[in-house]
């Protein structure tokens, strides 16, 4: 885990991608090196994930195809233990046999909350933003978190692991935030899929 260095380099808020778009539904490309660049675009999804209110942010979230995960849980109901994470080609390597129910919600699905059953602990594989591996056993919320940014790089949703019923349940709410007409705080790009819901709007996963 390594948090961010401060740095008088500006960063800029990205417009997050919402429900639909193909670049969601895409596994990530794995970061061979860091460089300048990469570096900056750390930098702003940092910055748009806290311009959003947001705890965790995907690469693909903002349309970029690299294996790339943002996370900061120190804003969140005054949890001050976990600084913000970047994780970089992340790997889940084991998951605990136990489980849980907790709601999620997801800046790439606004307004749209259910409750998703996850695995309680996780061991991780990831690089930070220098490229010194880690691997960590995590339990937790801060699990449940990763779990939620990993599977985005993977191209899964967190509705993904929800019943047939309530992905049913929910086809109105996606159609609707495929058609942009679901208003955010946040700037948004423009969804050039333009409602093209398919079915329940889920792929099964797991």
């Amino acid at each position: 885990m390594s948090a961010l260095k401060s740095s008088t380099v500006k960063s800029s808020i990205l417009p997050v991608y919402t429900y639909d778009q193909p670049i969601l539904r895409q596994k990530a490309v794995q970061v061979a090196e860091i460089n300048d660049e990469v570096r900056q675009f750390i930098r702003d999804m940092h910055k748009t994930m806290h311009g959003a209110d947001g705890i965790g942010l995907a690469a693909n979230q903002v349309g970029d195809a690299r294996a790339i995960a943002v996370v900061d849980l120190s804003e969140f109901e005054g949890d001050d233990r976990h600084p913000p994470m970047t994780l970089i080609n992340p790997v889940i390597t084991a998951y605990s046999d136990e489980k849980d129910f907790a709601e999620e919600g997801c800046l790439s699905l606004p307004r749209y909350r259910d409750m998703v059953e996850r695995p309680i602990g996780i061991q991780v594989r990831f690089f930070d933003e220098t490229m010194r591996e880690h691997h960590r056993e995590i339990g937790g919320f801060l699990a449940r978190v990763l779990q939620h940014e990993i599977d985005h790089l993977n191209g899964v949703y967190f509705f993904d692991h929800v019943n047939a019923i309530r992905r049913a349940m929910a086809f109105q709410k996606l159609k609707r935030i495929s058609l942009d007409q679901v208003p955010t705080s946040y700037p948004l790009h423009p969804n050039t899929s333009r409602g093209s819901v398919r079915g329940s709007g889920a792929k099964k996963h797991r």
